[in-house]
């Protein structure tokens, strides 16, 4: 029954057959950056994301198979025990605080194998990326993309730089958006222009709840590598304050670099038209394909564009590194395809109505943010693997990389230093972290010893320290794969 490709085992991608059928065909960016992502240092995810730490080696491949491998007939010392005897006393450690919940439940049967709590609305951190994920790909579609848009007043004369929502907008993209504007401009005989940059897309306040924080940047539909100012690529970094005009003013400087010249510094200035282009998906191979809209105001015209990877890809990314930014952009861009404003509010109520059609259970569930960060958020452990579930059952193909994007124990993300040291739960745990002050949570997927996958979520809170908790998560989570463990169900579970 289980089956695992050589290759993915050798970076910890352990899957048994089952998970494989159901978690689709391993193409696109993360099934390929997983290998190179196995050898970069993680964080511990939700609002305390680690600076780098020197990487460890890999397990071998050996190390990743041999526990995948069911013995012909179990040793006699063995027991056949629900996971009830085995988890119960774990979830009791003192590491996990007073508070404590959790769901366990069959993937391929959607049966529940075991229970705590688990419809207890808990404080989720970052595992409610899983929800705004799911919510993101069912309302927009694993092939979306987010589009940072020039649009040209009459006569050319005024540009406006369009923020899409889009924070991977990096220098590489920024620089071809600026290749396609110049020779658009000379193309229509002008050189001199006036540049404008519209913010407009996002409604409500600009700064999370949190306040300045190096886990997220001002939450604009304009920046430029997540406003980052260290160069690193994820974790906590020092940010811009004003990501969109330090953006628009880089932009100035490479059209001045490509013979335009522009009169006056970047002002921000609304652009009523062309709206749908600053979240739709390409339909034309180059910049600047597809007039949109027009305002009977001001009429303007797209003249470049720059799309980002499709939604698929930056699902897995926000779940493997998670990027607070990216959740929120996420959020948003549900609040935009559902006809909700596009702010903190809006966006809640997006997600929430996306995910009541997914048929998951929303009782005492309240989406504060799309981060995690803000510690009003509320979901329950038997939410989060309802989610895992429809991420996995066939008649939901679009939630797929929620399952493909999480970290790997032991591989890869938030999970790279944990699961590590030999650990028999390396390459079968698949979780998204979460880390609050007090707030420790882990949800996923695993892969028990008889073969099957389980998706489980497990939420504590007023925990003593992140260290405590999250060695008490991981026994939880690596006991799912033991084969003392079995997936008959408990006679009794609680909640």
């Amino acid at each position: 029954m289980l089956r695992l490709a050589a290759g993915s085992a050798v970076v910890g991608l352990a899957l048994a057959a089952t998970a494989a059928g159901l978690a689709g065909p391993w193409d696109g960016g993360q099934r390929r950056a997983e290998r190179a992502r196995a050898v970069e240092p993680a964080g511990t995810g939700g609002a305390h994301h680690d600076r780098p730490a020197p990487a460890a080696p890999a397990p071998s491949a050996a190390a990743v198979l041999t526990p995948l491998t069911p013995p012909t007939a179990p040793p006699a010392r063995i027991a056949s025990l629900p996971l009830a005897p085995a988890l119960d006393p774990l979830l009791r450690a003192p590491g996990l605080g007073s508070l404590r919940t959790a769901s366990v439940v069959d993937v391929a049967t959607g049966r529940r194998l075991y229970g705590h709590g688990a419809a207890t609305p808990m404080t989720p951190a970052s595992t409610i990326k899983i929800a705004t994920a799911a919510a993101a790909l069912s309302a927009l579609g694993p092939d979306h993309r987010l589009a940072t848009t020039v649009v040209a007043a009459p006569g050319n004369r005024t540009i406006t730089l369009v923020g899409g929502g889009d924070p991977t907008l990096d220098g590489g993209r920024l620089k071809r958006l600026a290749d396609d504007t110049a020779k658009a401009l000379r193309t229509a005989q002008t050189t001199e222009v006036t540049l404008a940059y519209d913010t407009s897309l996002y409604e409500g306040p600009v700064r999370h709840r949190i306040g300045v924080n190096d886990n997220i940047a001002p939450v604009t539909p304009l920046m430029t590598d997540e406003a980052r100012l260290d160069g690193s690529a994820w974790g906590p970094a020092p940010r811009a304050m004003d990501p969109a005009g330090r953006t628009a003013r880089e932009f100035a400087k490479l059209l001045r670099t490509r013979g335009i010249t522009l009169t006056g510094a970047p002002a921000e200035s609304r652009t009523e038209s062309l709206t749908e282009s600053r979240t739709e998906s390409p339909t034309g191979s180059g910049a600047g394909s597809g007039a949109g809209s027009r305002s009977p105001e001001q009429p303007k015209k797209q003249i470049a564009a720059a799309y980002s990877a499709p939604l698929a890809a930056l699902v897995e990314r926000t779940l493997t590194f998670s990027d607070n930014d990216l959740a929120e952009a996420l959020a948003r861009a549900t609040a935009r395809a559902t006809g909700h404003p596009a702010s903190f509010d809006g966006a809640g109520r997006a997600v929430r109505a996306e995910l009541r059609k997914l048929g998951v259970p929303l009782d005492g569930a309240r989406f504060a943010d799309g981060s995690g960060l803000d510690r009003r958020n509320r979901v329950s452990a038997r939410l989060l693997t309802g989610l895992l579930t429809r991420a996995a059952d066939p008649a939901h193909p679009t939630l797929r990389p929620v399952l493909t994007g999480l970290p790997v124990g032991g591989f890869s993300g938030t999970l790279r230093s944990r699961y590590a040291d030999g650990s028999p739960a390396a390459g079968l745990i698949r979780a998204k972290t979460g880390t609050l002050t007090g707030v420790n949570a882990l949800a996923g997927t695993a892969v028990t010893a008889d073969g099957r996958l389980l998706a489980f979520a497990f939420l504590a809170g007023d925990t003593p320290s992140p260290s405590r908790a999250q060695r008490a998560l991981d026994a939880l989570a690596t006991a799912l794969t033991s084969p003392y463990a079995t997936t008959r169900p408990a006679p009794h579970t609680a909640g």
